[in-house]
């Protein structure tokens, strides 16, 4: 594997997405927090400090970041649903992943907001219309305009992607 960054690849946008499709994001969205958990279970603190690529942010950090990052879609999805076609409030997220929360908090702390945060957004996610599915958000930085249902799956691959990076790098160091 030569892009670390990527293991998984790069998130596909789809045309077409099917109800099919969509539970099955959700299913990965309520995976995710165990996934995560797996993914580190038993590392030392240094190996949690270790970057899973050169230049890449260290698996701790990669913890943090993922309810950081969840939270904030969950409030953009819940802006969607609420307001027509809402302008969603970027974040600088490498400026976050260096705050002292990322480096002080025990990992445990993240583990469990990401579990309640996907408990709540994995009730919303699964009784979401077609209707709703549609609704969109802008991002007002890059212009993009999303629909719910490719949010869904941008987020899915997001959880899977970052599980797979910290799994990348156990099997490269063999821990």
């Amino acid at each position: 594997m030569d892009d670390f960054r990527y293991p998984i690849g790069k998130f596909q946008n789809r045309n077409k997405i099917s109800a099919e499709q969509r539970a099955d994001w959700v299913k990965q969205i309520a995976e995710a927090p165990t996934e995560l958990r797996v993914a580190i279970h038993g590392l030392s603190s240094e190996q949690l400090d270790t970057p899973y690529r050169t230049g890449g942010w260290t698996v701790r950090q990669v913890v943090h970041h993922l309810p950081d990052s969840h939270m904030n879609s969950y409030i953009r999805f819940k802006l969607a649903l609420t307001e027509d076609k809402p302008i969603i409030k970027p974040y600088q997220e490498e400026r976050w992943a260096e705050l002292n929360d990322y480096r002080d908090t025990p990992i445990e702390v993240s583990l469990i907001l990401l579990e309640t945060l996907h408990h709540r957004w994995v009730t919303l996610l699964s009784n979401l219309q077609d209707e709703q599915c549609v609704r969109t958000f802008t991002n007002p930085e890059s212009g993009d305009v999303l629909s719910l249902e490719t949010a869904l799956g941008l987020y899915a691959w997001h959880g899977r992607h970052h599980v797979a990076q910290i799994r990348s790098l156990r099997k490269r160091m063999g821990w």
